[in-house]
């Protein structure tokens, strides 16, 4: 559609304005035919017209339409429990009939689109080339992701195939989905003749010559008034063995297992059942547990200037860790013992005014034991400036910000998850000193400031201090307010802070003897499903860091089978992924050559295996139906899919049909303008050819 910005009457104006400048032009007696004349006229008519119709603003408005076809999403649940415990002829009938629906779809105008467990994102699976190969079920991240995909699209219905077995994420029972969905059952709902560990509940770490103990958990099905055989074995070795009775009326049992720890180091138990004749499947009769044996707790000093509550949320969260020991120490209250001992000091708001507390200081200094400050209100800054903790505070005078906890990116030392900055963001604002803040060579900021919502790049936990005595700083004495916070937010687990407080710790221990190669796994241990990566740092002569070193690596399994990986140390912090590994325990050994001169680490890193989809045999088709009935459908056998088909038909869902209007400047459109030249070119040589002056 044509039209202009003014009122169209003024068409006719500039038709006059075109008529009468050609009038002017050709009424005079020209040289050439009257014919010619005529024909000339005609064309100083038409620009001279059109150029004033160009200035009424005249545009061009199309219209677009688009109708999308309805969308039916094939959901399918490949995980491993759906080929393991589903009769092949009916896993065969209900993988062909899905083709099949996607072909009688297709064919009613349909667009039809495959999504698994394992897909990814923007590659859509294909029916008829399943692989039922996932280690773990999702479904309500298989159908939320289909919702998130397809939102603001034409999405009529999910078809989702599944035995409706979830052991990963939330049960989708739980959530809301705005499209209808087709549930199709697979599974087997009778339960087969098993023996299964269920569970195994330890300790990841325990210490050296202590007793600790691993508890099994046993299921069973079709073995009720018999008994079962389970043994733990470490590397080919039975370590016990006992018979445990499987009474009637039950469908699970425990027994615990009694260890005394062994020297330090990392350890793989397993537990297994004595398959027995009859059993379905002997994939779910052995779990593995690893634990770390380690000489010891760790012995921290919490010493502060007076009563503090941040003193309570410290000592809660240290003592929620069994890998600790705590001994409190208060000036004039409850004093530190000459012969105390301790590994870390938590120095809070000491040094402190007035010299409060200088006998603890004094100590930790001559021990020269690895020292957390807190700082406060009562904190002594020009005395802590003195200690060499790797941060210089001027302050200006007695202000304070309020701010909250912000990770920074590029520490690597300790990496900070998603759902810990999620809660971080939400702490109530705590104060620090307002001034000026400089850190000291080879010292980080593993937090930063933020204002409000304003991100700043001052320091709010550092770690710093020379090589021989490592010192990290808390620059405020309301961290109290973050602990408490998060456990009203969080059903009384606050996690997220008491994990800050562990890792502060654990990293100021470990840099006691710091290497300048140091390359750790940055989990305590891998899934089969997960990257495998692993943290690295180097440093040259004086400590200070280096970025984008050659470092050679070497992995071998428990066969003694080895991978070599070659990779740099980044600035940003990113660490080397090594991919899924099978379960087990692996070493490594890293080399780099910094400065000229050879260094070398090793250590060792824990996988373990997690057969989730052996776990349970019997088909929940009851979830299945529960979410057909909610959405306003039904549940399916494979056997009726083409029953689903017709439903599917049936329901009408219609095509959606949008539009999508576009307005264009006529004068913006540049062959208007080589069609004006090329009139007023004709012209002027016709006139020029004809004689005209």
């Amino acid at each position: 559609m044509l039209t202009t910005q003014y009122s169209p009457w003024l068409i006719l104006v500039c038709l006059l304005v075109g008529a009468g400048y050609a009038a002017l032009q050709y009424s005079a007696k020209a040289p050439w035919s009257r014919q010619l004349n005529y024909a000339l006229a005609a064309l100083r008519f038409a620009v001279v017209s059109f150029l004033c119709y160009l200035l009424l603003g005249p545009f061009i408005k199309s219209t677009t339409t688009h109708t999308e076809q309805p969308t039916v999403v094939l959901a399918v649940d490949n995980s491993q429990s759906v080929e393991l415990f589903t009769p092949k002829n009916v896993l065969s009938q209900a993988t062909s009939g899905l083709a099949r629906l996607a072909e009688t779809l297709r064919g009613k105008g349909f667009t039809v689109e495959t999504r698994t467990l394992t897909s990814a994102p923007g590659r859509p699976a294909r029916p008829d080339s399943l692989r039922f190969s996932a280690a773990s079920t999702d479904l309500d991240q298989l159908l939320s992701g289909t919702r998130e995909t397809y939102d603001g699209r034409n999405l009529a219905a999910t078809v989702l195939l599944s035995d409706g077995l979830v052991n990963q994420g939330r049960s989708p029972a739980y959530s809301d989905f705005s499209f209808p969905i087709y549930s199709v059952a697979v599974g087997d709902t009778v339960p087969k003749r098993d023996l299964r560990l269920t569970g195994l509940t330890y300790n990841r770490v325990a210490f050296s010559g202590n007793k600790f103990p691993i508890e099994v958990e046993l299921g069973f099905e079709g073995y009720a008034g018999g008994a079962a055989t389970v043994e733990l074995r470490e590397g080919g070795r039975v370590l016990d063995s006992r018979r445990v009775a499987l009474p009637a009326g039950r469908r699970r049992v425990r027994t615990t297992f009694q260890l005394t720890a062994p020297a330090p180091g990392k350890r793989r138990y397993e537990v297994r059942i004595t398959p027995q004749p009859g059993e379905f499947t002997e994939l779910n009769n052995a779990r593995t547990a690893f634990i770390e044996i380690v000489k010891g707790k760790l012995r921290v000093l919490l010493a502060g200037a007076a009563p503090h509550p941040d003193l309570k949320a410290l000592r809660a969260a240290i003592l929620a860790n069994d890998n600790f020991d705590l001994t409190l120490a208060l000036p004039g209250v409850q004093p530190l013992k000459a012969d105390a001992d301790f590994d870390v000091a938590i120095l809070h708001q000491l040094p402190a005014q007035g010299g409060l507390g200088n006998e603890i200081l004094a100590q930790v200094k001559a021990r020269k034991t690895p020292a957390f400050y807190v700082l406060g209100a009562q904190s002594d800054l020009a005395a802590y400036n003195q200690q060499g903790a790797g941060l210089t505070i001027q302050p200006r005078g007695a202000q304070t910000d309020e701010v909250t906890p912000l990770p920074n990116p590029g520490f690597a030392r300790f990496a900070t998850d998603e759902e810990s900055a999620r809660r971080f963001a939400q702490y109530p604002p705590a104060p620090v000193p307002f001034g000026d803040y400089r850190l000291g060579s080879g010292a980080e900021a593993a937090l930063w400031q933020q204002v409000g919502r304003v991100p700043t790049q001052k320091p709010l936990l550092v770690f710093g201090g020379p090589q021989d005595r490592r010192q990290a700083t808390l620059l405020t004495d309301g961290s109290w307010q973050w602990r408490l916070s998060e456990a009203v937010a969080h059903d009384d687990r606050p996690e997220a802070y008491d994990r800050l407080v562990i890792r502060t710790l654990q990293l100021l221990t470990q840099n006691a003897n710091k290497k300048r190669l140091d390359v750790y796994p940055t989990q305590d241990a891998f899934g089969t499903q997960d990257d495998v990566t692993l943290g690295a740092e180097t440093y040259n002569a004086v400590f200070e860091r280096l970025y984008n070193q050659k470092i050679d690596l070497t992995l071998t399994d428990a066969k003694q089978q080895t991978r070599r990986f070659s990779f740099a140390n980044a600035e940003d912090g990113s660490p080397l992924h090594l991919g899924p590994l099978p379960a087990g325990l692996y070493k490594y050994q890293a080399r780099a050559t910094l400065g000229g001169q050879a260094q070398q680490d090793k250590g060792e890193l824990l996988v373990q295996a997690q057969p989730l989809e052996a776990l349970e045999s019997k088909a929940d088709h009851n979830l299945l139906a529960q979410l057909s009935r909610r959405s306003g459908s039904r549940l399916y056998y494979p056997s009726q899919l083409d029953k689903l088909a017709q439903d599917i038909e049936k329901a009408n869902y219609k095509p959606v049909i949008s539009a999508e209007e576009d307005l264009k400047d006529l004068i913006n459109l540049k062959w208007i303008f080589f069609v004006i030249l090329a009139f007023l070119t004709v012209e002027w040589a016709v006139r020029k050819y004809s004689g005209s002056v």
